[in-house]
């Protein structure tokens, strides 16, 4: 499920360029051209300037909100006698408040989103004495009436369901998979100690794989719960000789693609297996890295500083490499932003296979795009005060402005071309962009 994260701003205001001087005139006819704009400014001053149109969103100091689908949901703070905290939805674009419910679960609710024609709210439930766990309530979208309640985090999985998983890294856990109208479970499996990964594609979940340390993997159809692949990676039974990372950093799983990668040991190396037989592929020493991210064609390889390493992901092959880039990979290409000596960072549109700068994009903080395939909007402040807003095209690699909203100050969401931020005075406003 996709979940929005409502950052601040990081950004300071860039300068703005001082406008060209115009070129002087002389004699009366300049004198006349000014007598004319002198009165054609006193008509305009009279007739009131068009306001732009906000629909403004309520929001009380310390709650939550978020935007899933259509409806602007605010969870309201607890009372200070602890009292229940209170959902309230809104419909956009109008902002009418459609219901307001209680919420049976104390805790603090990070993301909510409408799947199957539920509206589903994840977040964690605090229980005195007891650390947090992840807890998935559904609700009904029109009337806010509760449906069921279940614990475990929830991913969306192709084919319909919802995924609600409550491993342990050191005990074990449950994998469930449920029926999103009812919480009605469609499979289960338990799972001993270890790391839970999994491959989403653009309807869902459709991989699911644990590992142990010790070195077995099993990987799992999402939608029905079989078991594709079952391997010891680190004593595999064709004899190979493989080495078992005992000593340095501990070996991460991730899935990328068709791909299933182990990545640690001493020195730092990677090793593709294919994911549903757990084949072996190829194996590279690396430099050094903390995760891998797909980069579109390319698998990138990035640790905490910054540096970069785009490998092929056919041969482990490595391509380029970069210093100082934290990339991201969207349907439209590939975006680095860069850091410079001032502490502020840059975005930059990258060539996947070669690593070559596109284009500049310049300062811009990134608003994630509530749906698949939106626009991907950049927001940056405005000398004065406000937003300036444009639209980054990771084609041409150019931000095209868009707007400027004078009463926006952070927090920012988007909603295809429509952009929900928080405004100085409180609350939300939900502004129209001009596309």
């Amino acid at each position: 499920m996709a979940i929005i994260d409502l950052g601040e701003l990081r950004h300071g205001a860039e300068p703005e360029e001082p406008l060209p001087r115009p070129p002087r005139a002389a004699g009366r006819p300049l004198r006349g051209a000014l007598v004319l704009l002198l009165l054609l400014a006193t008509l305009v001053s009279a007739t009131p300037l068009p306001r732009r149109e906000v629909v403004s969103l309520p929001a009380a100091l310390g709650s939550e909100a978020l935007i899933a689908g259509d409806l602007y949901l605010v969870v309201e703070p607890a009372g200070p006698d602890g009292s229940q905290r209170r959902l309230d939805a809104y419909r956009l674009p109008g902002g009418e408040r459609l219901w307001q419910v209680p919420l049976s679960v104390p805790g603090r609710y990070w993301g909510m989103s409408l799947r199957d024609g539920m509206l589903m709210i994840a977040g964690y439930e605090v229980t005195e004495g007891d650390p947090p766990g992840t807890v998935t309530i559904a609700l009904d979208p029109a009337s806010g009436e509760f449906r069921w309640q279940q614990p475990g985090s929830p991913l969306p999985v192709s084919g319909g369901g919802l995924l609600l998983e409550t491993t342990d890294a050191e005990q074990g856990g449950t994998l469930r998979v449920v029926e999103s109208c009812c919480g009605r479970v469609r499979w289960r499996a338990d799972t001993p100690a270890g790391q839970f990964t999994f491959r989403s594609t653009e309807s869902g979940v459709d991989r699911l794989v644990h590992s142990t340390a010790g070195g077995r993997v099993v990987v799992r159809d999402a939608a029905t719960g079989v078991v594709l692949a079952d391997a010891d990676l680190w004593n595999p039974a064709d004899g190979r000789e493989v080495r078992a990372p005992t000593e340095g950093p501990e070996v991460g799983v991730q899935v990328i693609g068709d791909l299933l990668l182990t990545l640690g040991g001493q020195p730092m190396t990677v090793t593709a297996y294919g994911l549903d037989r757990l084949d072996r592929r190829w194996r590279t020493e690396l430099d050094g890295a903390a995760y891998a991210s797909e980069c579109g064609p390319v698998l990138c390889f990035q640790d905490r500083s910054g540096d970069l390493q785009a490998i092929d992901p056919a041969t482990g092959r490595r391509l380029w490499t970069g210093a100082g880039w934290i990339v991201w990979s969207t349907g439209a290409g590939l975006m680095a932003a860069v850091g410079n000596d001032s502490g502020a960072d840059r975005l930059v549109v990258l060539d996947p296979v070669t690593g070559a700068v596109r284009g500049q994009l310049g300062r811009w903080e990134v608003v994630p795009p509530s749906v698949a395939g939106g626009p991907i909007i950049g927001i940056r402040p405005r000398p004065g005060g406000g937003l300036l807003v444009a639209e980054l095209d990771l084609v041409t690699g150019a931000a095209r402005p868009l707007d400027v909203l004078p009463d926006a100050s952070a927090s920012c969401q988007s909603i295809g071309y429509q952009l929900a931020c928080r405004k100085p005075a409180g609350g939300f406003g939900l502004w129209r962009l001009k596309p």
